[in-house]
């Protein structure tokens, strides 16, 4: 049953990177005004020939999530982990993850994600502002908690 808020402060994100990270991580430190992000997916393509007639298709496509950390952020040192240990081995480690989002009453699983955009260093301003990470997933797929 969701709640009567659309609140993100009850959420709980919990990633594994099989190959560094075993046991579900769970992330803290989230930035103030951003959590994650999730772009939209144009799942169908659309062509229209010459004679006005519209087709489609159903296409795979994979699901791009910015998550935005506080600079002091201690999962901030997975990330870092992750982006170190590929580029020492020179290969793509996947993660899974699940958001639970009880406002809603939905758990998200996300599989087969790799680290596409990683922040190094956070930007210096007045503070130290948040880092931003991608993750390129295979699906997202949500369900009644």
């Amino acid at each position: 049953m969701a709640n009567a808020t659309l609140t993100v402060a009850n959420s709980v994100y919990l990633l594994v990177i099989p190959d560094l990270f075993p046991i579900p991580q769970q992330l803290q430190g989230y930035a103030a005004d951003d959590v994650f992000s999730t772009e939209a997916v144009d799942s169908v393509e659309v062509v229209m020939g010459v004679d006005g007639q519209l087709s489609a298709g159903w296409m795979p496509t994979p699901k791009k999530q910015t998550i935005v950390l506080q600079a002091d952020s201690v999962s901030s040192l997975m990330f870092d982990a992750w982006q170190q240990a590929q580029e020492a081995v020179r290969d793509a480690f996947v993660a899974d993850g699940f958001i639970t989002l009880p406002s809603l009453g939905r758990i998200y699983t996300c599989t087969k994600g790799f680290l596409t955009s990683y922040m190094p260093i956070p930007d210096a301003r007045k503070i130290l502002q948040p880092r931003r990470f991608q993750i390129t997933w295979e699906s997202i797929i949500g369900a009644p908690i």
